[in-house]
């Protein structure tokens, strides 16, 4: 984002962006087709959109919705930040080595939580799906090849 923001900056830096794909654009394009399009959307952004939308959320404060016709059963939301480095928190219990999400109002279906992993260069995606299809992307060679290196 331009300007940055800066480096001892603590706060909330959200800004909801909406990608919209046909599954078949998605299914024939595969994930990289999807990543370009947010990574389009996300480009997008500048210091001078995030402080417009801070200013008018000053003026009236809302809680973050989904638009109308979006959280049905045909999406998927990523959210986190690598500025965020949820890992380097100690609280006295020792260096943490994962993150879990927990309680019912941060996990919808569909939704893709990315964090910066333990090892330096890594990612963990914490994937909230029904069962099934956790199952069935585990016995997916392709997908665990993708996924495990």
């Amino acid at each position: 984002m331009v300007p940055a923001l800066a480096e001892g900056y603590f706060g909330n830096s959200v800004i909801a962006t909406i990608v919209t794909m046909k599954c078949g654009e998605l299914l024939e394009g595969g994930l990289g087709k999807g990543a370009l399009e947010m990574n389009k959307v996300i480009s997008l952004q500048s210091g001078e959109k995030v402080k417009k939308q801070y200013e008018s959320w000053v003026r009236r404060p809302r809680l973050l919705t989904l638009p109308s016709g979006v959280g049905g059963s045909n999406y998927l939301i990523t959210s986190s930040s690598p500025r965020f480095k949820i890992l380097d928190n100690d609280f006295g219990w020792g260096k943490a080595e994962a993150v879990r999400i927990g309680g019912g109002q941060h996990k919808r279906n569909g939704m893709i939580t990315v964090f910066g992993g333990a090892e330096e260069g890594s990612i963990d995606i914490v994937a909230t799906l029904p069962y099934f299809i956790h199952e069935a992307m585990g016995n997916d060679a392709e997908f665990m090849d993708v996924v495990s290196h």
